[in-house]
C-alpha cells in the first residue's frame, strides 16, 4: 500500500513539473520571427475550396484531393497516381506531391509546371492545355476564352496562345515606356496592368510615359565595383507619369489607344472595367489632386469617348479602388462601391446610363469585399464590419427586399468562400483565443460541418496575457482600439517597461479580435523579457470611415500623435508602467510616427526605434504623398510642419534607424537627410542600414532585424 502511494506521489510531483516546465518555455527570435508562419501556424486545410461550380468541398491531403457534399463524410476524390498517370501518358514530368491548383471546372485543374500553364481533365484522365511561357515572362494574366495567356517582358507587352506561338503586342525601344505593368506605384486600387476582354477577342492595357519621372539612384553592392541601379521615382509636386491604355484586337492585331484629356495629361487611369459582352470599358478618371473622379465609358473597339457616367468630387479626397461588378442576368447593371456618398465604403445599383438605381447598403461601417452572387443574382454575399471594426463578418443581401443576412455568428475574423449556388459558405476564421475554426454553413448560417477546430499551438510557451480595449481619441469622443500585452509572470507590484508598437497612417489596421489579436509573436517574445507592449490604431487608420481616416488631411501625423499620447496617457494611469521607462517602434509610416513621438515629446518617449521612416513628405511619391499633403507648392505650411528634419535638434533619448540600403519606397534620401542634421546639431543618433533589403527587411535577415530591435531597448530602456 506505501508503494502504491509513493508510486501515485512520484507521479503526480512529475506531472506537476512537466506542467511548471512547460509553462516557462520561451520563444528564441528565431521562433517568433519564423515560427509565426511555421511551427505555431494554427493548422489548417491545404488547397481548401469548393469543386469548381458544385457544392463539394475539396482540400488536399496526404498528396490526394479529398472532399465531399456539405454534411457528407470525406472521401478522396482523386489521388497523386491519378494525376501522374495522365501527365505519363502526355509525355510530361510526374510529380512528387500535388501542384498548388485552382479548378477551371468540376473535375479540371489548372496549375503552373516550369513555366507552363497546365490544364487536366482528371475524370476523363486527359490533358487540355499545356501552355508554354517564355522563361523571362512576368506579370501573367491567363485567359480561359481564347486559352492563351499575356505577360510582359521588361517593358513591353507578349501574347502566347494555345499553339505555342509567342507575338509582341508592343515593341517600345525607349524604357521610359512601360507596358502591361502596374501603375501609379500600385495606388487607387491598382494591382494589375492587363485586362482581358470577356470573349478573349481583346487585350486592354496600361502604358505609362515616365520621361517626365525623376531618376534616384541604388547601390548593387554584389558586384565587383558596386554599380548603381536607377529607378524612376515621383517626388511629391514633380513630374509625373502619363498613363493611357491601349486595346489590342487579337484578330486585327492592331491597337487603339484611350487616354482620356478630363484634367490633361497628369491624372490616373483607375478600375478598368470590361461590360458583359465585351464592347464597352469602363475607367475611372481621377485628377492629380485626388478630388475630383469622373466614370467614363469608352468604345473598345475604337476607344472612342461615349460619356461620363457620373462625377464624384471631395475637397480632402476621392479615392476610387473597386473594379464596376457587372452583373451577368442583366448586363447593363452593375455594382459600384464608394465611400465618398455617406462617408463608409457601400455598394450601389447602377446601370450602363449612369442611373442610380439603388443604394444597397448604408450605415456607419465598411464594406471590405464583394464574395460575389448565386446563380440566380437575387443575393449579393459581401464582408464587412457591421458587428464590430475589429471584426469582418459575411452577410447575405437581396437585391430586391434589401434584407441582410448575417451568415458568420461567432465573434472573431472571418474569410469566406461562397458556393457557386449561393447554398453554401466556407468559414475561415479565427479570434482573440481561437486560433482557427474551419466549418461549412448553410445560407442561413447554420453550421453544418466543422472541417478545423485548431489548438493551441502555443499552450506550452509562457506567455503575456493579451487583452483587447478602447480609450478615447484625442476629441474625447471618438473611441480608438488597442491591444495590449502584458509582460509573462505578470506582477501588478511590479512597475514594467512599455514598448508602443505604432504604424498609424492609411490603409492599415493593426488591432482586429483575430488569434493573438493579430499580434506578431515578437511582441510576445518581448512580453518574455519583461516588457509592456501596447499598440492603439490612431485616427487616420483603416476601415473607420472616411472622416476617421480624413482627418490627417494636410497635416500627416498631426492627429496620430494627439491619439497616441492619449494612448500614453492611458498608459501612465495604469499602476503597473513605469512612465520614465517608454519606449516607440515602428517601420515606415510607423517609423515616421517613432520619430515625430520622440523628438516632439522627448521627456515621455526615452527609446525609439524606426525603421524606413519617411522624413520628409516633399521627398515621398507623388501617388500617395499628394493624396494626403497635397503638393509643397499648395501646402508649405504642412510640409514644414510635418517634417522631421527640423526636430533633428530636439532628440533626447536613444533613437536608433534601421534602413534597407535598397529602399525603393522610402528612397534612402530620407534618412539619411535626418542623419545629416544630428550631424550638424551635434545630437548623438544610432543607424544600422540592411544593405541587400528593399522597404522590408525579409527572410532570415528578419531575425537579425528584430534581435537587433530588442537588444536596443534591452540596453537603453529595460
Amino acid at each position: 500500500m506505501k508503494r502504491v502511494f509513493l508510486l501515485s506521489y512520484l507521479l503526480i510531483i512529475c506531472a506537476f513539473y512537466t506542467v511548471v516546465n512547460a509553462q516557462t518555455k520561451k520563444l528564441s527570435m528565431e521562433d517568433a520571427i519564423l515560427g509565426q508562419w511555421g511551427e505555431f501556424y494554427p493548422e489548417s486545410l491545404s488547397q481548401l475550396s469548393w469543386k469548381g461550380e458544385s457544392n463539394v468541398i475539396s482540400y488536399v491531403a496526404d498528396n490526394e484531393i479529398v472532399g465531399a457534399k456539405p454534411g457528407d463524410e470525406v472521401k478522396v476524390i482523386y489521388s497523386l497516381s491519378d494525376l501522374n498517370e495522365i501527365l505519363k501518358a502526355a509525355g510530361l514530368v510526374e510529380k512528387s506531391r500535388f501542384p498548388r491548383f485552382s479548378w477551371v471546372s468540376d473535375d479540371v485543374i489548372q496549375y503552373n509546371a516550369d513555366g507552363n500553364l497546365i490544364q487536366i481533365d482528371l475524370l476523363n484522365k486527359k490533358l487540355l492545355l499545356n501552355l508554354e511561357i517564355n522563361r523571362k515572362a512576368e506579370n501573367t494574366e491567363f485567359c480561359a476564352a481564347n486559352s492563351s495567356v499575356a505577360y510582359t517582358i521588361e517593358n513591353n507587352l507578349y501574347i502566347s496562345n494555345a499553339k505555342g506561338n509567342e507575338f509582341a503586342v508592343t515593341s517600345d525601344v525607349d524604357k521610359n515606356f512601360v507596358n502591361g505593368q502596374t501603375v501609379s506605384r500600385s495606388e487607387y486600387g491598382i494591382v494589375d496592368g492587363i485586362f482581358w476582354g470577356p470573349k478573349g477577342e481583346s487585350l486592354a492595357f496600361y502604358r505609362k510615359d515616365e520621361s517626365n519621372v525623376t531618376t534616384f539612384p541604388l547601390l548593387d553592392i554584389s558586384t565587383r565595383v558596386g554599380d548603381l541601379k536607377e529607378i524612376k521615382y515621383p517626388m511629391a509636386g514633380m513630374g509625373s507619369e502619363t498613363v493611357s491604355l491601349g486595346v489590342y484586337n487579337l484578330k486585327e492585331k492592331t491597337t487603339v489607344w484611350i487616354q482620356p484629356d478630363d484634367f490633361g495629361t497628369d491624372q490616373y487611369l483607375t478600375n478598368i472595367s470590361w461590360d458583359a459582352d465585351g464592347k464597352y470599358i469602363y475607367i475611372q478618371v481621377l485628377n492629380r489632386a485626388s478630388d475630383h473622379a469622373k466614370l467614363n465609358k469608352y468604345e473598345a473597339t475604337t476607344g472612342k469617348f461615349v460619356k461620363t457616367l457620373f462625377e464624384e468630387k471631395d475637397d480632402r479626397w476621392v479615392e476610387p479602388s473597386h473594379e464596376l461588378i457587372f452583373l451577368k442576368t442583366n448586363p447593363k447593371q452593375f455594382i459600384y462601391q464608394t465611400n465618398n456618398r455617406d462617408g463608409f465604403n457601400h455598394a450601389y445599383l447602377y446601370n450602363t446610363d449612369g442611373k442610380l438605381i439603388q443604394q444597397l447598403t448604408s450605415g456607419d461601417w465598411e464594406i471590405l469585399e464583394i464574395l460575389g452572387f448565386d446563380k440566380s443574382e437575387k443575393n449579393m454575399f459581401y464582408l464587412s464590419t457591421e458587428v464590430s471594426p475589429m471584426e469582418k463578418h459575411a452577410y447575405k443581401l437581396s437585391l430586391k427586399t434589401g434584407k441582410r443576412t448575417r451568415l458568420t455568428l461567432d465573434e472573431g475574423f472571418h474569410a469566406v468562400e461562397v458556393s457557386a449556388d449561393g447554398k453554401f459558405i466556407i468559414d475561415n476564421y479565427s479570434s482573440l483565443n481561437v486560433p482557427r475554426k474551419i466549418t461549412v454553413a448553410d445560407e442561413k448560417g447554420k453550421v453544418v460541418k466543422e472541417l478545423v477546430n485548431a489548438q493551441n499551438k502555443l499552450k506550452d510557451y509562457n506567455l503575456g496575457e493579451i487583452s483587447l480595449g478602447t480609450i478615447k481619441a484625442a476629441d474625447n469622443k471618438t473611441d480608438l482600439y488597442y491591444r495590449m500585452v502584458k509582460p509573462a509572470n505578470f506582477d501588478v507590484n511590479k512597475k514594467y517597461p512599455v514598448v508602443v508598437y505604432v504604424y498609424g497612417g492609411p490603409h492599415a489596421q493593426l488591432v482586429t479580435n483575430k488569434w493573438l489579436g493579430d499580434a506578431r509573436l515578437w511582441e510576445q517574445y518581448m512580453a518574455q523579457n519583461g516588457y509592456l507592449i501596447y499598440v492603439l490604431d490612431n485616427r487616420g487608420s483603416a476601415n473607420r470611415g472616411k472622416e476617421f481616416e480624413a482627418i490627417i488631411h494636410r497635416k500627416c501625423g498631426q492627429p496620430e500623435m494627439a491619439d497616441q499620447m492619449k494612448g500614453v496617457e492611458f498608459l501612465k494611469s495604469l499602476p503597473y508602467v513605469d512612465a520614465d521607462r517608454i519606449g516607440v517602434h515602428g517601420w515606415s509610416y510607423g517609423g515616421f510616427m517613432t520619430i515625430s513621438l520622440i523628438t516632439n515629446y522627448p521627456d515621455v518617449f526615452k527609446v525609439a526605434v524606426a525603421g524606413g521612416p519617411v522624413i520628409d513628405w516633399k521627398w515621398y511619391e507623388i501617388m500617395y504623398g499628394e493624396r494626403y499633403m497635397d503638393t509643397p507648392e499648395e501646402n508649405p505650411e504642412g510640409y514644414a510642419r510635418t517634417s522631421l528634419l527640423v526636430k533633428a535638434k530636439d532628440l533626447k533619448g536613444k533613437l536608433l534607424i534601421c534602413q534597407g540600403a535598397i529602399d525603393n519606397t522610402v528612397v534612402w534620401q530620407h534618412s539619411l537627410n535626418f542623419i545629416r542634421e544630428c550631424v550638424k546639431n551635434n545630437v548623438q543618433v544610432d543607424y544600422f542600414p540592411y544593405p541587400s533589403a528593399e522597404h522590408n527587411v525579409r527572410g532570415r535577415d528578419r531575425i537579425h532585424l528584430k534581435q537587433k530591435v530588442s537588444n536596443y531597448f534591452d540596453d537603453y530602456l529595460k
